[in-house]
C-alpha cells in the first residue's frame, strides 16, 4: 500500500471513528457550551495530542502488547473510568457563572482555563481504554512491517490533525450565536447534564469485561 492510499484509508476509517459520540465528543460540546468557543478549541487541541500518546506505541509495536494484555487493559480501564467520573463530577457540581470580578483576575482564570482545557482533553483521550484495540486494528489493516519511517510519521500526524479537525467542527457549530444564545443562560445545567453523562460513560467503562 503506498502513502496516497494508506492516507485515504486512515482518512475514511479515523474520521467515523471520532465522529462516534463518546467522552470526547461529551468533553468538547461541554466545554463549548458552558466556556465558549476558545475552550472548546482548547480541549479540541488537548484531544488531538492525546492521540499522539496511543500512535507513539502503536508505533513502537505495543498496541498488540497492550491490547492482549488483561493487566494492562484493566489498568487502562480503571484510570479512564475514574478519569470520567471525575470530569462528571466536576460537571454536576457546577454553578451559575459569577460574572462580578475585576479584569485582571479574568484574565489569570483565562490562561489557567486554557491549560486545564487542554489538560482535560488531552487526559480524556489519552485514557480511553478502548484505543489500544481501535489502533491495533487500524495498524494491521494500514501499515506494514518495511514501512518508511516518514510514512509512518506522516500517517500519525495526518491522524492528529483529523482528529483536531473534526472537533474544531463541532466547536465552530456549537458556538454558533443561533445556537450558543439558547444555551448560555442554562450553562451550568448543561454541565450537569453532560457531567451526568460523563459518570454514566465511566461507569460502563468500569463495569465493563475485558475480552
Amino acid at each position: 500500500m503506498d502513502l496516497a492510499q494508506g492516507l485515504l484509508l486512515i482518512t475514511s476509517i479515523h474520521l467515523l471513528a471520532a465522529a462516534s459520540p463518546g467522552p470526547d465528543f461529551v468533553l468538547v460540546s461541554q466545554q463549548t457550551l458552558s466556556n465558549g468557543k476558545q475552550s472548546g478549541f482548547m480541549v479540541s487541541i488537548g484531544i488531538a495530542l492525546g492521540l499522539s500518546v496511543h500512535i507513539i506505541y502503536s508505533a513502537l509495536g505495543l498496541a498488540a502488547v497492550i491490547a492482549n494484555s488483561a493487566a494492562a487493559l484493566w489498568a487502562i480501564k480503571i484510570i479512564g473510568g475514574c478519569y470520567l467520573l471525575y470530569l462528571g463530577l466536576q460537571g454536576l457540581r457546577a454553578k451559575p457563572a459569577d460574572n462580578t470580578g475585576s479584569i485582571n483576575a479574568q484574565k489569570t482564570i483565562t490562561k489557567h482555563s486554557n491549560v486545564t482545557a487542554i489538560m482535560k482533553g488531552f487526559l480524556c483521550n489519552a485514557f480511553n481504554p478502548k484505543a489500544p484495540i481501535y489502533f491495533v486494528a487500524l495498524f494491521t489493516v494500514v501499515l506494514s512491517p518495511n514501512l518508511p519511517t516518514l510514512h509512518l510519521i506522516i500517517y500519525g500526524a495526518w491522524m492528529m490533525i483529523l482528529q483536531l479537525l473534526w472537533f474544531s467542527t463541532v466547536v465552530v457549530l456549537l458556538s454558533r450565536p443561533s445556537v450558543n444564545r439558547k444555551f448560555q443562560r442554562l450553562g451550568h445545567w448543561i454541565d450537569r447534564v453532560l457531567g451526568g453523562t460523563m459518570i454514566l460513560m465511566g461507569l460502563k467503562v468500569l463495569s465493563s469485561k475485558i475480552n
